[in-house]
């Protein structure tokens, strides 16, 4: 359990007490109750067609979400941690509709009895995926949808008029960066949790394989991309990285089948010539041809699984030593960086997941608080800002959005570092401090000292402004932090919130969703 748990859960307690007499405030509250004690909520958004509900099925290691365009899809649904395999439609009305769980041909199918997205609020799946144990994912419609509806629920998820956002964290897949794409991290920036916040968000180039034509060098175009977005001064404000991910790729390599593996290995062990033919267009490989043994029906099978980019290059795999199934998928999922994705999430959502959490909440009840004051919940307000002011956790989260949207007058290398001392490039102490993990202890006091001595000199300099003074007193106490974590000496303050561990509440299922 985090340090700053039950601080936060008493002042939600504090405020159910004040509202007893108000249905809808007591609704909300009780939701935040339920939230401290689950995994991180995770959601993923984009625009329609841009890969969300592959890249779900990724990171959870198994074909569960649905990427046809069925009625399904247009409804948001929850993925969460269960011993046993169940599926629920909850219903606007507050009924919770069972449905049979049916798989075909690897894949879950979410059968929604009759009833149209416009009836369901969410739909709710639990699965025995040891990947749902610390995370909830959310699947959810496209934005900037054809269809006005399929958009408004998504917008009405993230960015509610009344109540904070379900998800404590999103991963935004964009193909390009185009208006909408901005818009909507616009507004998920400045409602979620906080205004002029971009501490929990990823931005993911998805559908990267198809960025060089599905030529085999597409993912190092894709990548070259991503670092100019990343370098870009609107998105780096709405999101704190951008990866290139190849999320059919990624869904194939987790997800491969042993048969696949085999026609995948005919056609890596064909003549070059009649594989050159083969593989130069879709049409050409879903094409009756003599030039291999293997059916147009299993052909076209390859193709919806990996895409022409994925035989592509797992043909050069399989011709580069990848003997086997399991192989074939490890070096399938290095390719598609989805572990680049998986490894930001753990870094930076898993391990702020408390911190994320608690800054929506204590957000929303001094929202609600001053907006609709009762006797009494004056205390309630005194308890939120102190309890923000002793966390350095909920420090560092404002500390990491005002060097992302309002940066100090300081040169670009200084605030590069102020960025990973935060914990911009990850939480790890030595990460934070700029080191190697093998470095010997009397290299790593001595860069602690010169990190202490350079962010005081500023902090106390005359010439230095007092927003830049006070950022700089915040990175100095997490370099204070990272070198308690690391030489395990006293200098970090005591009343640090401490990181949230995800995995504290990992066996925890609970039915609770949207307020």
């Amino acid at each position: 359990m985090s340090a700053g748990l039950p601080e936060v859960a008493r002042i939600v307690d504090d405020a159910l007490e004040a509202y007893g007499d108000d249905a809808a405030a007591v609704e909300v509250l009780e939701s935040f109750r339920g939230r401290l004690r689950e995994p991180l909520r995770l959601a993923v958004a984009g625009i329609v067609k841009a890969g969300k509900s592959t890249l779900l099925n990724a990171l959870i290691g198994e074909r569960i979400a649905p990427t046809d365009a069925g009625e399904c899809t247009r409804t948001i649904t929850w993925y969460r941690y269960g011993s046993t395999a169940r599926v629920d439609l909850r219903m606007h009305d507050g009924r919770r509709i069972s449905r049979p769980v049916r798989r075909s041909e690897g894949r879950l199918v979410l059968d929604m009895g009759g009833y149209s997205a416009e009836e369901v609020a969410w739909i709710d799946v639990a699965w025995p995926s040891e990947n749902l144990r610390s995370t909830v994912l959310i699947d959810t419609p496209g934005i900037a949808s054809l269809t006005v509806e399929n958009s408004a629920r998504s917008t009405d998820f993230f960015i509610p008029k009344d109540t904070p956002t379900a998800a404590d964290a999103i991963i935004y897949l964009l193909r390009h960066v185009h208006a909408e794409d901005l818009k909507f991290l616009e507004a998920f920036r400045d409602t979620a949790a906080g205004e002029s916040q971009t501490v929990n968000a990823l931005a993911a180039l998805s559908r990267a394989d198809e960025i060089g034509s599905g030529r085999i060098d597409s993912l190092l175009s894709a990548a070259k991309i991503a670092d100019r977005y990343r370098r870009d001064g609107e998105l780096r404000s709405l999101a704190l990285d951008v990866i290139p991910v190849a999320g059919l790729l990624a869904e194939g390599g987790r997800t491969l089948r042993e048969s696949e593996f085999i026609a995948l290995r005919h056609i890596a062990m064909m003549d070059r010539a009649a594989r050159d033919r083969l593989l130069l267009t879709v049409d050409r490989f879903t094409r009756a041809t003599d030039d291999t043994a293997l059916s147009v029906e299993i052909r076209r099978g390859l193709l919806r699984r990996f895409g022409l980019f994925g035989v592509r290059l797992a043909a050069a795999l399989i011709r580069g030593g990848a003997s086997s199934s399991s192989a074939l998928s490890d070096r399938l999922v290095q390719q598609s960086g989805l572990i680049e994705v998986q490894r930001f999430v753990e870094d930076q959502f898993r391990g702020r997941a408390f911190a994320l959490k608690a800054r929506g909440i204590l957000h929303s009840v001094e929202r609600l608080v001053r907006e609709r004051p009762k006797q009494n919940t004056a205390g309630i307000l005194s308890a939120i800002e102190r309890l923000t002011a002793q966390s350095h956790d909920l420090r560092e989260l404002s500390l990491l959005a005002e060097l992302r949207t309002a940066p100090p007058e300081l040169d670009a290398a200084t605030l590069a570092e102020a960025e990973r001392i935060v914990g911009g490039g990850g939480l790890s102490p030595a990460r934070r401090l700029g080191l190697s993990d093998d470095v010997e202890p009397r290299v790593q006091r001595e860069r602690i000292d010169d990190l202490l001595t350079h962010w005081r000199s500023i902090a106390e300099s005359p010439l230095t402004d007092r927003h830049t003074a006070d950022l700089c007193r915040g990175v100095v106490r997490s370099v204070e932090g990272a070198a308690s974590d690391l030489l395990g000496s006293d200098t970090a303050p005591s009343s640090q919130l401490g990181n949230a561990s995800a995995d504290s509440a990992a066996d925890v299922v609970l039915s609770s969703g949207p307020a």
